[in-house]
């Protein structure tokens, strides 16, 4: 595995959990009591915010120099 790939799938990585974190984050903050959170729905939103930060991560990383 090149240099390039491997700092690609870290920084790729590390947009997806952001963004799986950030996604919880919002789910349960529009809820008044942690009760009412639908674990369900806050898990299958956050696992497909995952899923589209890497995809879009596939459009390119401006923190990865192409010349590693």
């Amino acid at each position: 595995m090149s240099k390039y790939t491997k700092k690609w799938l870290a920084a790729a990585a590390v947009r997806a959990v952001r963004t799986v974190a950030q996604t919880a984050a919002a789910a349960i903050g529009v809820s008044a009591l942690m009760s009412e959170v639908d674990w369900l729905a806050l898990c299958s939103t956050s696992l497909l915010a995952g899923i589209l930060s890497l995809l879009t991560s596939l459009a390119g990383l401006p923190e990865i120099d192409k010349e590693v």
